[in-house]
C-alpha cells in the first residue's frame, strides 16, 4: 500500500434524491464503527471554520434514538437526530436523519463498512430527498468533508517517512553482546514490534555489514523531532546509549 489512502468523494443523483459517498480509511471496520456510534463523534465531526458537534447521545439498538448537538461557525446552535434502523457491527449501520435546517424532513443514512487491503472502505448512502434537489445537492457537497474528518481522526497518517540507522557501540557488537546488552536489545525489538502493530514502524532489523553490524528501521512520523522522541524511549538508547542516524525519505512505497 502507499502512504495514504484516497480522499472522500461523493455523487448526488438529484432526480432520485440520493447521495452516494465513499472513503478508504487505514483502520479496521471495528475501529471505524466505534467512531460512528459513540461520543467519539464529538472529537472529529466538525472544524473551526464550519461547524462542530459538541454532544452526542445514542441508544445503539434497532429502534434506539441518537442525537447530535453543536454550534455553527457563527456560534448558533444546531441539532440533528434520528432512529437506528439496522445495527450490524462492524459491517452496517442504518439510521434516520432529521435536521431542523432541512425542514425537519426524515431521510435515511446508511454506512456500509467493507474490509479492504490496508483498512476499510466506507460507503455512505443518503436517501429520501424526493424533489428537494437543493437539499440533496447541499448534503452531497457536505458528506466528503465529514468522511475526511472521520478518516483523519480514526487513522491519522503522517506524510513523511524516515530511514533510521541504529549505530552499534562497536563493530563486533552483534557477535559479542554481553548478557545485559542482549537483554536491552530484546527490549528494543519488543519496542519496535509494538510500533509495527500501531503503524508507526514499517520495518526494522539488524544488518550484517562487513564493516560492523547496525540496526535498520523505517518510521512514519510527522517530522524529525517526532523520530527523536521515538528514539528517546527506545531501550537501545535508554539502556545502552545507542543513537539513531536519521535520514528523511522522499517517499515510501510498500505492501502490508
Amino acid at each position: 500500500m502507499t502512504a495514504a489512502l484516497r480522499a472522500a468523494r461523493s455523487i448526488a443523483d438529484l432526480d432520485a434524491g440520493t447521495i452516494l459517498a465513499t472513503v478508504d480509511i487505514a483502520a479496521p471496520p471495528e475501529r471505524v464503527f466505534r467512531a460512528l456510534t459513540t461520543e467519539e463523534i464529538t472529537r472529529w465531526w466538525g472544524s473551526a471554520d464550519r461547524h462542530q458537534v459538541t454532544k452526542f447521545t445514542a441508544d445503539l439498538r434497532v429502534g434506539g434514538r441518537w442525537r447530535s448537538e453543536g454550534h455553527g461557525k457563527d456560534g448558533a446552535p444546531f441539532s440533528v437526530e434520528g432512529e437506528y434502523v439496522v445495527v450490524d457491527p462492524p459491517r452496517l449501520l442504518v439510521h434516520t436523519w432529521v435536521a431542523p435546517w432541512d425542514g425537519g424532513n426524515t431521510t435515511t443514512v446508511s454506512y456500509t463498512l467493507d474490509a479492504i487491503d490496508g483498512g476499510t472502505r466506507v460507503t455512505l448512502r443518503h436517501d429520501g430527498f424526493a424533489d428537494r434537489r437543493d437539499s440533496c445537492r447541499d448534503h452531497g457537497d457536505g458528506w466528503p468533508t465529514i468522511l475526511d474528518w472521520l478518516a483523519a481522526f480514526v487513522a491519522p497518517r503522517a506524510d513523511r517517512f524516515f530511514f533510521v540507522r541504529l549505530i552499534a557501540p562497536r563493530p563486533t557488537f552483534l557477535q559479542d553482546m554481553t548478557a545485559d546488552e542482549r537483554a536491552a536489545m530484546i527490549a528494543h525489538g519488543a519496542y519496535w514490534r509494538g510500533h509495527l502493530d500501531a503503524g508507526a514502524a514499517i520495518v526494522f532489523g539488524p544488518v550484517l555489514d562487513p564493516a560492523g553490524g547496525w540496526g535498520l528501521g523505517v518510521l512514519r512520523a510527522a517530522d524529525e523531532a517526532a523520530v527523536r522522541a521515538f528514539e528517546a524511549k527506545d531501550p537501545a538508547h535508554t539502556q545502552l546509549g545507542m543513537r539513531y542516524e536519521i535520514l528523511p525519505m522522499l517517499r515510501a512505497v510498500f505492501r502490508d
